[in-house]
């Protein structure tokens, strides 16, 4: 295969799977989060649950730790959703706990004025069809189906104010068997410390709940179960895909996340043994491993970097980015470091953008300049392929001398987009999933980088830059449908940006903005130097 025509096919691929990896999130979204309800497939004879929503867990006792002998099965119930009454409300500048009488967190409220449903009303990340953050499960039947009908009790006070310091409620549990002793004590930050005792040794399992729902948009992105092993590898579940028998033994993490928010335990000394059940959609849904004095820390809210990092870094691992975690997590330091000395995130994404454009330079100057030569290369290319068009061995070999004397690399013009494809893929997943970037405002009609362009604005500009930065770049295409392609790229981006985070469409703008100046600049150069080899030429052939 001539290197001249490789060139041409990978660019032309690389344009082709950047339009498919976009192209698919835009006519292939993910479907809505919708309200669940679990199955029944539990393995001994169980009845429905008639006071709760929620699965109950069939395991073998004294199981502990977790195996793969223990199977965590799910049972449906028709309880009304309004039957179960609240125990105390927990109040703090930023959100609201409500707890219900069996011990758990049924519902929390944020209160920040980014955070807002449809109707512009608070959000509340918690469906009330699924199961609660704090709910537990015994493997005994018996006793499991008593524990829904028998409520908790406080023994303090129902509204607690964690504004200026952190508050214990506890609540307490009497079975026949059994009394459970749950301690919450709640901190401004979102963190929990969470004190379970029981009066005697019985198997159960405590849940993180069904994922949370902050955001309902149909962007490609990753929603379900994180686990960071003991290993420190980051295994994630994501909706549809559970198995149903997946557990893990001593993890440091277990998250329950959607785009913006998680529900997670964590435990960075002794570890969790975790289950993850599947549910009737396929989701899965955590369960760790209780004990007779269990205590777990746990944070529920927004997957904030610095709140995290606050509480301890790891946790900051619980903010996913998909495939391309390896770079956007550093990007995402990075922006946040722009962020804390501009004080605003559309700024701060121009001075990223910038700053990848000066490192990546020498690359792409080799890459723009090796452009220039082949197009100047061009004519001499055709004679050699109209003489030896019946020897391509022969052809080859001209070609690659030709490119060896004029100092030419057929391969470098593919360099700028090859660098550029995993630079865009990582940042689009940055500024997906970045909570900061929630009512981040940037100027004027720009209110929120996280959603898009009330005005259409930036694509348009986006679209028009990429049009002028093809006018300028030098091309030497011989296939019309390749010429085709590339022409009408600017106006499928435009199409597919329409709808993206104003914040991405922003990254992709000044991108092509301060590639037009480096291709202008580029041009420049190379006709200057292109002169001074002529005026040269001449001198030397006077002489």
């Amino acid at each position: 295969m001539e290197q001249q025509d490789l060139q041409k096919r990978l660019t032309l691929a690389l344009v082709l799977s950047f339009l498919v990896f976009i192209g698919y999130g835009y006519f292939f979204p993910q479907p809505m989060p919708t309200k669940t309800e679990t199955t029944t497939t539990t393995t001994t004879n169980t009845t429905a649950n008639t006071a709760h929503p929620t699965p109950n867990i069939d395991v073998a006792k004294n199981s502990a730790p977790v195996s793969h002998t223990a199977t965590v099965t799910t049972t449906a119930s028709t309880a009304p959703v309004h039957s179960v009454k609240l125990l105390a409300s927990v109040v703090s500048s930023k959100f609201n706990y409500s707890i219900d009488e069996f011990g758990r967190i049924s519902q929390l409220e944020l209160l920040e004025s980014k955070y807002k449903d449809e109707d512009e009303n608070n959000l509340k990340i918690f469906s009330p069809s699924e199961v609660k953050p704090l709910e537990m499960r015994f493997s005994d039947t018996k006793l499991n189906q008593e524990a829904f009908q028998t409520p908790y009790t406080n023994s303090g006070s129902s509204s607690l104010d964690i504004t200026h310091g952190s508050q214990t409620l506890v609540l307490t549990q009497k079975l026949s068997s059994i009394t459970i002793t749950k301690k919450i004590t709640f901190m401004a930050s979102g963190e929990l410390d969470i004190d379970i005792s029981t009066s005697s040794d019985v198997p159960y399992f405590i849940t993180t709940g069904h994922r949370p729902v902050a955001d309902k948009s149909m962007y490609m992105l990753v929603r379900g179960a994180l686990i960071k092993g003991k290993d420190n590898i980051i295994n994630t579940i994501e909706d549809e895909d559970a198995l149903g028998h997946e557990t893990f033994n001593g993890a440091k993490i277990a998250s329950a996340f959607d785009r913006y928010v998680a529900s997670m335990f964590f435990d960075f000394d002794k570890g969790l043994n975790v289950s993850i059940i599947k549910e009737a959609n396929g989701d899965p849904l955590i369960f760790v491993q209780g004990s007779q004095n269990l205590k777990v820390r746990a944070y529920i809210g927004p997957k904030d970097e610095k709140i995290l990092e606050s509480i301890h870094i790891e946790l900051t691992d619980a903010i996913e980015f998909g495939w391309f975690s390896f770079l956007a997590k550093p990007f995402f330091k990075v922006l946040i470091w722009i962020n804390d000395y501009v004080g605003n995130w559309g700024w701060s994404i121009i001075l990223f953008t910038l700053l990848v454009k000066i490192i990546l330079f020498p690359l792409s100057y080799k890459g723009m300049m090796s452009m220039q030569k082949l197009k100047d290369l061009a004519p001499k290319m055709k004679d050699l392929k109209e003489k030896y068009k019946g020897d391509p061995a022969k052809l080859n070999t001209q070609m690659m001398e030709m490119y060896r004397k004029e100092g030419a690399n057929p391969m470098g013009g593919c360099l700028p987009l090859i660098l550029q494809i995993p630079v865009f893929f990582a940042l689009y997943r940055v500024l997906l999933n970045a909570d900061e970037l929630q009512g981040a405002e940037w100027i004027l009609w720009i209110e929120d980088l996280a959603i898009m362009d009330p005005y259409f604005v930036l694509p348009v500009l986006m679209g028009a830059s990429m049009f002028l930065q093809q006018k300028i770049t030098p091309t030497n295409f011989t296939d019309p449908l390749q010429e085709k392609i590339f022409k009408f790229f600017p106006v499928i981006m435009t199409v597919f940006f329409i709808y993206f985070p104003s914040g991405l469409v922003l990254y992709w703008l000044v991108n092509n903005i301060f590639t037009i100046i480096q291709q202008y600049y580029i041009n420049y150069m190379y006709a200057k130097h292109k002169e001074e080899a002529i005026a040269l030429h001449k001198k030397e052939k006077g002489k």
